[in-house]
């Protein structure tokens, strides 16, 4: 069965049960796995070949919603509307009823301003507040009901609803419409007569608190949500195109979407790079910062690659492109960012069951409420009281809100500072790690040879070296032509290559041998005993020693190794501070790990090992008790990063390691990976501290509100500022500074 994917932007949702919902009518569909996003309000299914996106389309609506498809390949996203209906904007509703609802709680808080026929003006300006401010409360309940849904919604229908309702029949046919009436502001139940209570001041005052929370919230999502906004925005919109007329390079200006992959194009200084690609003429600084978080711009020349929605902050390139559309880097990282943002952890999910069974079971406990404070002799307003202030303060809007705001602050965060979360199971993969398995080559290293110590008997071994290596592309060559970059090299006749051993060639009328010392001694080369001393050092610090010979003997002894990274050391440093034991996996030899290690820090070394080995190490440090995080770059990790409790892939290696990873890391610095552990680990708790808070407002509350501990309008304001709380909570993650 083939396995299709697609995202659905779905309208409507408002709470935890809505999300229940989507996902069980979802559920249903053979074959269909979905998660729901109430932040996001997204879905992201999974579904086989039998089932079409019509066929998803038409389960959300059975749900009471409406749903699109995300088309794939779409490039910007669009910001949640400021509209609880798509009609009238929220802010507009709420302001409006803020300013009639202002004058109504006025009225029944202060008994001195209470005028004749003032409960009747009351009534006047509740009733645009209730009807059409709580317009959106009422749709959606409404809607719900319609397909049998119970939802928060309900609650704050039937809370506002049955506090207004209560309020015109006691007016009309009870003793609070007689002139001259008057009852103070409580903030526990009354204990008046029934007819002579009304509750206008709760129906508005509850519905623009709501409305409040409820525009609060979208200000909130809005904000968090910015960063992978900013990042979709990114790319270049036209291009400047070279195109071969009549035998000549014409400069064509294009829309980017016109783009191929093979085409030529242009950057400007200042300008934005249109797509990935690879430079074909020119040299120039780009700024990466936006897509891995490193400030300093990095200086480019032709044949290094170049990521699109980078800026080429000097200098003029001719690029040719190498990806474009949906396969670009960019449009990889924001899928990345997007998928995130979709997902759902283990705690989420129980939160969305307890909310499915919670709504139901508050209507009935706020009937029971209502019915044992009658039975027990108490006045009926008191008793209805606690019902409509235990319907209202039982709203579940911060258990929705929990996690998905938390992640989607989080990866937004993370995006931008070149860290790429894959979802919430990576979070919790972080939980408890206390072992960092960190990959030598292209991880722990640059995995580019450098040239570092010269030892010879002649000043031109250098440079006959160099002369000689420079027709040859094996990286240990380009490391002895790049450090005798001051040398003027000579041409080279004769030159032949033996693979993996050494070349030789003519220079100068001279024939040159470079190569590994066994390879010199077979061309005839004898060596010193100096250099042979320079030799055996090398091998000895786990460095690779390449000697040059000519004229029947060896002339000089070139160490070259692969660099450790800049700000390794530190990173090894940080990674111990946070409780965790690095350990060095690699395929290299002993001698080679072993000095890397002592150079940054890593006391355990595990040498040698063959790609599948690695899975086995891995297997072995989780068997022995460790929680292991998994460091690589390689095809060769990919099994391994897997394997691990959390894999982290760096972003400059293959598609097959980040494919495999729970985290990528842009920034191909070992930094970064004190970083993705500091975030993850610092989400995660934002996350557990939002659900604990969720929870226990409502265990805490619902017995106060039963009891007759709460007014109506109070529990209101502190269930609206209950979800407020859980989004400010959670937008505090966006000062999460990476290297701190």
């Amino acid at each position: 069965m083939v396995e299709n994917t697609a995202t659905l932007e779905i309208t409507g949702m408002t709470c935890a049960s809505c999300v229940a919902r989507v996902e069980k009518r979802l559920g249903r569909l053979d074959g269909v796995e979905a998660e729901v996003n109430l932040a996001t309000e997204k879905a992201s299914v999974r579904f086989p070949d039998a089932v079409t996106t019509d066929d998803l389309l038409a389960a959300v609506a059975a749900a009471g919603y409406s749903a699109a498809v995300v088309p794939e390949k779409r490039q910007r996203a669009s910001a949640p509307t400021d509209s609880a209906d798509g009609t009238v904007p929220l802010s507009t509703r709420l302001l409006v009823s803020a300013a009639l609802s202002v004058p109504v709680i006025l009225l029944a808080m202060v008994p001195a301003w209470q005028f004749p026929y003032w409960q009747w003006v009351s009534l006047v300006l509740a009733i645009p507040v209730v009807a059409w401010g709580g317009y959106p409360f009422h749709r959606a309940t409404w809607v719900n009901l319609r397909h049998g849904a119970l939802t928060m919604d309900t609650l704050i229908s039937l809370g506002t609803g049955a506090a207004f309702l209560w309020s015109v029949w006691a007016l009309f046919f009870g003793t609070a419409g007689m002139p001259g009436m008057t009852h103070e502001f409580r903030l526990f139940t009354p204990d008046a007569d029934a007819t002579s209570a009304i509750y206008l001041e709760v129906a508005a005052g509850v519905t623009v608190f709501l409305l409040l929370g409820r525009y609060l919230e979208q200000r909130a999502k809005r904000t968090a949500g910015a960063a992978l906004r900013a990042l979709l925005e990114l790319g270049a919109k036209d291009v400047t195109v070279l195109r071969v007329e009549d035998g000549i390079d014409v400069e064509r200006t294009v829309p980017i979407d016109d783009v191929t992959v093979g085409d030529r194009f242009i950057v400007r200084p200042g300008e934005r790079i249109a797509t990935d690609g690879v430079i074909e003429s020119g040299t120039a600084s780009v700024d990466a910062s936006m897509l891995t978080g490193e400030s300093i711009p990095v200086d480019l020349v032709a044949g290094d690659a170049v990521t699109g929605a980078t800026i080429a902050s000097g200098g003029h390139l001719i690029v040719r492109a190498t990806r474009v559309g949906s396969d670009t880097r960019l449009a990889q990282m924001a899928r990345l960012v997007e998928a995130a943002q979709l997902g759902k952890g283990r705690a989420q999910r129980l939160a969305d069951r307890i909310s499915s069974v919670f709504v139901p079971v508050v209507i009935v406990l706020a009937v029971l409420v209502l019915v044992a404070w009658v039975l027990t002799g108490n006045p009926l307003s008191s008793g209805f009281t606690a019902a409509v202030a235990v319907l209202i303060i039982a709203c579940p809007c911060a258990l929705g809100l929990a996690t998905p705001v938390a992640l989607l602050v989080g990866t937004s965060r993370g995006s931008q500072s070149g860290i790429l979360i894959t979802g919430p199971e990576a979070l919790e993969n972080a939980r408890g790690i206390d072992t960092v398995v960190l990959d030598k080559t292209g991880t722990v290293t640059t995995g580019v040879m450098t040239l570092g110590r010269v030892t010879a008997t002649d000043d031109s071994a250098l440079r006959l070296a160099a002369s000689l290596e420079a027709s040859s592309e094996h990286p240990i060559a380009r490391a002895i032509v790049e450090g005798a970059a001051e040398e003027k090299l000579s041409p080279v006749t004769g030159f032949a290559a033996s693979s993996g051993l050494g070349v030789t060639g003519t220079v100068d009328g001279v024939r040159v041998v470079v190569g590994r010392p066994a390879f010199a001694a077979e061309n005839g080369s004898v060596m010193p005993e100096l250099l042979a001393t320079a030799v055996s050092e090398a091998e000895d610090a786990g460095a690779t020693a390449v000697v040059v010979g000519w004229d029947g003997a060896v002339r000089g002894v070139f160490t070259v190794s692969d660099r450790v990274k800049p700000g390794a050391r530190a990173a090894i440093d940080r990674l111990r501070r946070q409780g965790l034991a690095p350990v060095l996996l690699t395929g290299d030899n002993e001698r080679a790990a072993n000095r890397v290690a002592a150079e940054v820090g890593i006391d355990r070394v595990i040498a040698g090992v063959l790609p599948e080995q690695k899975v086995d190490e891995i297997r072995r440090l989780q068997a022995e008790g460790h929680r292991v995080a998994m460091v690589g770059d390689g095809v060769n990790d990919a099994a391994a990063l897997a394997t691990a409790n959390l894999g982290l892939a760096m972003g400059t290696g293959t598609d097959a390691a980040m494919s495999a990873a729970d985290i990528t890391l842009v920034r191909a610095e070992l930094g970064a990976v004190a970083d993705a552990i500091a975030l993850s680990r610092r989400t995660l708790g934002t996350i557990s501290g939002n659900l604990f808070w969720a929870f226990a407002y409502n265990v805490a509350a619902l017995p106060l509100a039963a009891f007759g501990l709460l007014n109506p309008m109070i529990a209101g304001a502190a269930m609206a500022f209950s979800s407020l709380f859980v989004v400010l909570n959670s937008l505090r993650l966006r000062r999460f500074t990476p290297g701190g």
